[in-house]
């Protein structure tokens, strides 16, 4: 397989293993989840590679109310 080829595989379960660009840029719809926790700076270079868990941490998030929150978000039909 190419590296032109390679996909990227999103997990069914955001996990706080995952960085946060990569679940926003797999799932667009959790962005306002981010919001709510005060997690609004997505853009910023931190969050390139910062994973969930750092980032809750940082802000004083509680992870495991975050990631049932994200994980509701994502299985919601449009």
């Amino acid at each position: 397989m190419t590296e032109d080829s390679r996909r990227v595989v999103i997990p069914f379960q955001i996990t706080g293993e995952l960085a946060i660009m990569e679940v926003l840029q797999a799932y667009p719809r959790v962005r306002p989840v981010f919001q709510r926790y005060g997690m609004g700076c997505l853009e910023c270079m931190g969050a390139m590679n910062e994973t969930i868990a750092s980032g809750a941490r940082s802000h004083g998030v509680n992870l495991e109310e975050l990631l049932r929150e994200l994980n509701k978000a994502i299985r919601v039909q449009d």
